[in-house]
């Protein structure tokens, strides 16, 4: 019964309007603050402890079924299957419902008023060039503050998730370690993640304090409900450039990066040279971070594995989702002080 329910769940047609109306915006929007709340009261990640509970408990039963079916290992192997299997099921469908349906949710492109015409390069590199003119600007008072304090990260965040229509209600999560994670997050390149059944978020321990801000904004973006992860990084970038100066330098400095990638080349050479020495610096020890501690061969396996894991959740793009902010930037029309526009 748990593997049928969880076929049909996984590939059942569902109209996105039915999903954001039934599921993103009523079920989801209401317990994602309760959920939330609770995982909050504790220091260490309740996804830490549950896998710890799972996975133990997975050894102790099969190691009592190899013991006790010693004479017939084809049993004790096929009940150990049936067991992986049910539990993966039951598992999948808790993450259905706590937050993987959100997948299936309205993209953001459709609730933003978008420009008719696709950005052109030459709205890439303006836009470029003024992102490396505001990181230079506030590089001083950024690092001159204490980009771990939250508080107007959190109020900017909520006010970005409601100006997309993100969720009606959110409460952002305390960002933790999760030690049972952290090895693989820092040999795989991976900053931060969201916890899909408790709703924690949870950042690396070598993420730097000029990415820290960027890092929790997108994943408090996945806490709303966005999955998609260029819609995370529109929202998270959002909410960076309403908060702090730390909070501001952190969301700026994020997109000059993306744009410098999607920059025509020859318009690369300008942008970079536009970025102060002060900003350059710290995306040397962003660089040097990743040279340190990230194992290629673990990152490139990790990294086919989450395009994977993505495109099965219907996100056409993959793991290259994360480079969608680009066109949400340079093709969403905005009001004054980048507040976007609604449709």
């Amino acid at each position: 019964m748990l593997v049928g329910a969880a076929a049909v769940a996984a590939f059942i047609p569902l109209p996105a309007s039915l999903v954001e109306r039934a599921y993103s915006q009523g079920v989801f929007s209401a317990v994602q603050p309760a959920i939330t709340s609770i995982s909050n009261r504790t220091p260490a990640s309740m996804l830490d402890i549950a896998i710890v509970i799972v996975a133990g408990a997975w050894v102790m039963l099969a190691a009592r079924d190899l013991i006790n079916l010693r004479p017939r290992p084809a049993r004790a192997a096929a009940r150990i299957a049936v067991r992986t299997v049910s539990w993966a099921s039951a598992i999948y469908l808790v993450f259905l419902a706590c937050w993987g349906f959100n997948y299936r949710r309205v993209p953001l492109r459709d609730k933003l008023a978008i420009a008719d015409a696709p950005g052109s390069p030459e709205a890439v590199r303006s836009l470029a060039l003024g992102a490396a003119d505001s990181a230079n600007t506030l590089y001083a008072a950024a690092h001159a503050a204490d980009a771990r304090s939250l508080a107007a990260l959190e109020r900017a965040f909520v006010a970005a998730a409601r100006a997309v229509d993100a969720s009606r209600r959110v409460v952002v999560a305390r960002p933790k370690r999760a030690l049972t994670l952290d090895w693989y997050f820092r040999r795989a390149a991976v900053s931060g993640m969201t916890d899909p059944i408790f709703l924690e978020t949870l950042i690396a321990s070598d993420v730097l304090q000029f990415e820290r801000p960027m890092v929790v904004a997108h994943e408090w973006s996945h806490l709303a409900g966005l999955a998609d992860e260029g819609d995370a990084n529109f929202v998270g970038w959002l909410a960076c450039i309403h908060g702090s100066d730390a909070n501001r330098y952190s969301g700026w400095l994020f997109l000059y990066q993306e744009l410098l990638a999607a920059a025509a080349h020859q318009d690369r050479a300008p942008i970079a040279a536009a970025l102060g020495p002060g900003p350059r610096q710290d995306l040397r020890a962003a660089r040097e971070r990743l040279l340190r501690n990230v194992s290629p061969r673990v990152s490139a396996a990790g990294w086919r594995v989450y395009d994977s894991y993505l495109k099965a959740n219907r996100v056409d793009a993959g793991a290259a989702s994360y480079a969608g902010v680009v066109n949400l930037v340079v093709n969403t029309k905005f009001a004054a002080d980048w507040t976007p526009v609604r449709r």
